[in-house]
């Protein structure tokens, strides 16, 4: 009998403990609220992390040329978009604006010990991924992750994080050129203005709680992560490797095919994931951009169609279980 009324006190103490984990899990965490008072990493308290510099397009002149096209600064990065418009991507019957989920970008940020740290997401077909990788390799960049956007798209399609880190950003540019150009990545196209977008894009900025912004005739919304985020010994500026997006690709009538990605520390991962299927959202690829990085961070793809105020509001549930902000100064 002591035997029986100690296995059936353990079962009741194993029951209430996975209530308590599922109804953790379900629950949404208070945006902010953590158990640190400094949310650093340690080495960043201890004043060990390199911090990134600014700088002027004008600096970054060699790497334009080097890749073969004109870039932009968006605040610390020098960044530069490789949209894949010589692709014709259809996902659940939707064909694919290259703005919402086929555009390379590459960015490069200076530190003030005067090194340069690449960092991008490149996209690529099926047949050129390995030898994409294989140049890449042969010049020294790094690839840190290989995932997909899309759900049930063709042509495959896939996407390739790369990272370099050292003092020559001429020779990682000419190091990216070369794996371009095993790509049937087009040329770069002169700029234009995007026209209207046909969305309720006040009613998405209420309920998203950010202001967005026009990428051609795709809608875009960024969060940031609060904590200071480090790669290896240097700090990432805001919106490198460390976002959490929305993408609207208008369908018409309001409605609207999303394609984006939440960023979470591991706490942060199966809240996000119960909240995205609870309003209806598909989830594509849960893994990791960064190799190093400090906290560690995890990076949900998720697909939907539909009404896009109420994705919208879906998604604002699901980004409220984790610690970010919106971009400062928007989407771009």
């Amino acid at each position: 009998m002591a035997d029986e009324r100690q296995l059936d006190t353990r079962s009741r103490i194993t029951t209430s403990r996975r209530w308590v984990l599922a109804a953790a899990a379900a629950a949404p965490v208070v945006t902010g609220a953590r158990a640190s008072a400094d949310p650093r990493p340690a080495a960043a308290r201890e004043g060990m992390l390199v911090q990134p510099v600014m700088t002027k397009l004008a600096d970054w002149a060699d790497v334009g040329r080097a890749l073969g096209r004109p870039g932009d600064m968006k605040r610390y990065m020098y960044h530069t978009a490789f949209p894949r418009r010589d692709l014709t991507v259809f996902s659940h019957g939707v064909r694919i604006n290259p703005a919402l989920a086929l555009g390379t970008h590459v960015s490069f940020v200076r530190y003030a010990d005067h090194s340069t740290l690449l960092m991008g997401d490149t996209v690529v077909t099926e047949r050129e991924l390995q030898r994409f990788v294989d140049v890449l390799q042969q010049r020294g960049v790094m690839v840190t992750a290989i995932h997909k956007h899309l759900l049930a798209h063709s042509p495959e399609v896939w996407w390739v994080h790369v990272h370099a880190h050292g003092n020559d950003p001429v020779a990682v540019a000419r190091g990216l050129r070369a794996a371009f150009d095993r790509t049937g990545t087009p040329p770069a196209q002169p700029a234009t203005a995007s026209p209207p977008v046909d969305l309720d894009t006040t009613a998405i900025d209420t309920a998203l709680g950010v202001k967005g912004s026009a990428d051609e005739e795709v809608y875009k919304a960024t969060f940031v992560r609060r904590e200071t985020i480090a790669d290896g010994h240097v700090i990432l500026p805001p919106g490198l490797g460390s976002t959490s997006s929305v993408n609207y690709q208008s369908l018409g009538g309001g409605r609207a095919a999303l394609s984006g990605d939440l960023v979470m520390t591991a706490d942060e991962v199966q809240p996000v994931l119960v909240a995205l299927r609870q309003g209806g959202i598909e989830l594509v690829e849960l893994h990791h951009h960064n190799l190093a990085d400090q906290p560690r961070l995890f990076f949900v793809h998720y697909w939907a169609v539909g009404d896009a105020v109420q994705l919208s509001q879906s998604l604002r549930r699901a980004m409220d279980t984790t610690n970010v902000v919106p971009m400062p100064g928007g989407a771009d």
